[in-house]
């Protein structure tokens, strides 16, 4: 195979509010750093990332280049994209800018900005399987008994066996992946993740076994477990 850059795109365009604070969730601070700030560094850490993007709201870009970029020294994010009305929006933002430096066997890792406990195995092991497949989508297995429910009454009693629940990153071709989203926008096609557009078009999407402790941190509960996370590597370090 020829050579191939690998690109780390960063949507952290939401608002937050099952969490609740004055501020927007991924500006809060995770043992001292705001939580942006400690995913960003995950990927400007890994010798595998060449260029970070990260999508953040319009009218945040400012306050997040000062606060969150500069403040932390991170020389690997070389462009800061406004967001679009839903996340899958904000992510189509991020490809359209990435378009005029990414090849199209370059591979672009889409991670959450909230979700920073993100391992450097699974950065590694998301770039090995999107290389060799259409798509690669780091989840863990389904814990509980999942039920299909409707006007509170319960439908069906899913096969646990066979259910996994999807995170972040999940990573592509860049032309798989663009095209995906083009696809999508120019069809109106709203998609649960970024891995679902590449599936509608017969993608073969293939699972990096995650981790229980990369969560997404949407609410209060989950910064407080993130920090137990957190506080429990650095006494093993």
């Amino acid at each position: 195979m020829s050579a191939f850059k690998t690109f780390a795109l960063i949507p952290a365009a939401g608002m937050g509010k099952r969490m609740g604070a004055s501020i927007n969730k991924q500006y809060l601070h995770l043992d001292g750093l705001p939580i942006v700030a400690r995913t960003i560094s995950v990927f400007e850490n890994s010798p595998l990332i060449e260029a970070i993007y990260l999508v953040i709201p319009a009218a945040e870009i400012p306050y997040c280049r000062e606060h969150v970029v500069a403040a932390c020294g991170f020389r690997k994010v070389v462009e800061i994209v406004p967001g679009g009305r839903e996340r899958q929006n904000s992510v189509m933002n991020g490809l359209n800018a990435m378009r005029l430096h990414a090849d199209d066997d370059d591979v672009v890792l889409i991670h959450d900005g909230v979700r920073p406990l993100i391992s450097p195995r699974l950065v590694r092991e998301s770039i090995d399987v999107a290389r060799n497949n259409d798509g690669a989508l780091v989840a863990v297995p389904a814990k509980d008994t999942i039920k299909t429910v409707r006007d509170g009454i319960v439908i069906d009693t899913l096969p646990r066996e066979m259910l996994w629940q999807a995170q972040t990153p999940q990573s592509f071709r860049f032309s798989t992946i663009f095209d995906a989203h083009r696809s999508a926008e120019q069809e109106g096609f709203a998609g649960t993740d970024d891995a679902s557009l590449v599936e509608r078009r017969g993608g073969v999407v293939r699972i990096v076994r995650g981790d229980y402790k990369n969560i997404k941190i949407t609410t209060p509960e989950d910064l407080v477990l993130a920090t137990a996370f957190l506080a429990g590597e650095n006494k093993e370090a």
